[in-house]
């Protein structure tokens, strides 16, 4: 051995120059009279079919000295990308850093990044939903934090997943703290469960229970809306501490009683349906969603004691409307004054059939009187 070769240990780190790349290794021109060689293995923390993959002649590099032999040296540049990455992989763990790495590997359970050292991102954390096919990752670029940091196991663990759902906070945080009592903003349904409709506003979920779905009744959500849809609601009430939102559909639905008046007017006669009986009077529904009152006075031409008397839920009656208020949704309704228009109209039948009958009896009286007196 030379007296050049006396000069190396193994461990020493020297500089090379890329002068020939072999289909399994690489020679390297380290200022000594003769080359050293990179196996394949040694170029990088990943599998790799072909030294090209990492290296092109011509490239300087930083190596470490594996083994010195009398006919060369063996050289590592996997063992110095190594010892540079661990030192800056502790600094990122240790602050919490997010950074980018590129996917070089698709693998069973996982994807595989080189980041000096070979860095593994579990199936589960690579989004914060559920990824059925990974082959799409491959090369692409993607946001991680390390989770796990193990030198002596040479084990690092990332996470995409876990900058996805800090994102998704901060994002949530920024939402919630600009939402307003009253504010009018539009969402996609996430679920639908039996009590309501989560839908997300931008980043975060809201609750639109099922009584806030509709002005009518609602006994299942999926009669109203679907997975997906596009609706617009209303800010009903905001929790930020606990980060709950309260919607409204049915606020920015127009409601039954728009445009009432110019569905029914004062003086018309329409069909209704006995909702509520109350001490006071009853509550007809004349349109869906739509109750106007006949006050008790206003049930039968003579004296009740009850609406019980005279009718029932569920009971179809004719009615007339007497009054209408659309800003107070207020409808004043009139059984009595219908009864009394159908009792006038039949005196008023009896007395013509009155009169004709007189008339005929007269006509009658006076031909048999002109019989007579031939």
């Amino acid at each position: 051995m030379s007296e050049e070769n006396l000069n190396l240990q193994v461990g020493d780190k020297v500089t090379g120059t890329v002068v020939k790349i072999e289909d399994k290794h690489v020679l390297v021109d380290i200022g000594y009279k003769t080359e050293g060689i990179i196996p394949i293995s040694e170029l990088s923390n990943l599998h790799i079919e072909t030294p090209n993959e990492v290296v092109k002649e011509g490239d300087t590099l930083s190596l470490s000295i594996k083994k010195i032999e009398d006919d060369g040296v063996v050289l590592s540049k996997k063992v110095v990308d190594q010892e540079l990455a661990w030192g800056d992989l502790e600094t990122k763990f240790q602050s919490g850093e997010v950074f980018e790495v590129q996917i070089k590997e698709v693998v069973k359970g996982g994807l595989v990044a080189d980041i000096g050292i070979r860095g593994f991102i579990p199936a589960s954390l690579v989004e914060a939903h559920y990824v059925e096919d990974f082959s799409e990752y491959q090369d692409r670029i993607l946001t991680v934090k390390i989770v796990e940091l193990d030198k002596e196991q040479n084990r690092v663990i990332l996470s995409h997943r876990a900058v996805v759902e800090e994102e998704l906070a901060n994002k949530k945080s920024e939402i919630i703290q600009t939402l307003e009592v009253g504010q009018v903003i539009e969402g996609t349904v996430q679920r639908i469960t039996d009590f309501g409709v989560f839908v997300d506003i931008g980043g975060i979920d809201g609750l639109v229970h099922i009584s806030q779905l509709s002005h009518d009744h609602v006994n299942n959500a999926e009669e109203v809306v679907s997975v997906g849809d596009k609706m617009k609601v209303e800010v009903l009430s905001v929790d930020r501490d606990n980060e709950r939102i309260a919607l409204s559909r049915k606020k920015v639905l127009p409601g039954p009683w728009a445009d009432i008046e110019s569905k029914i007017k004062p003086g018309q006669v329409v069909e209704g349906t006995v909702k509520r009986l109350v001490n006071f009077g009853a509550f007809i529904e004349v349109l869906p969603s739509v109750e106007g009152l006949v006050h008790i006075s206003q049930i039968a031409n003579r004296h009740i004691g009850t609406p019980q008397e005279i009718l029932e839920v569920g009971q179809q009656v004719r009615v007339k409307v007497l009054d209408i208020n659309e800003s107070e949704e207020r409808m004043s309704l009139s059984i009595r004054e219908l009864e009394a228009e159908e009792e006038a109209k039949d005196y008023k039948q009896y007395e013509k059939v009155e009169e004709q009958s007189s008339f005929q009896f007269g006509d009658l009286i006076g031909d048999k009187l002109n019989k007579f007196k031939q």
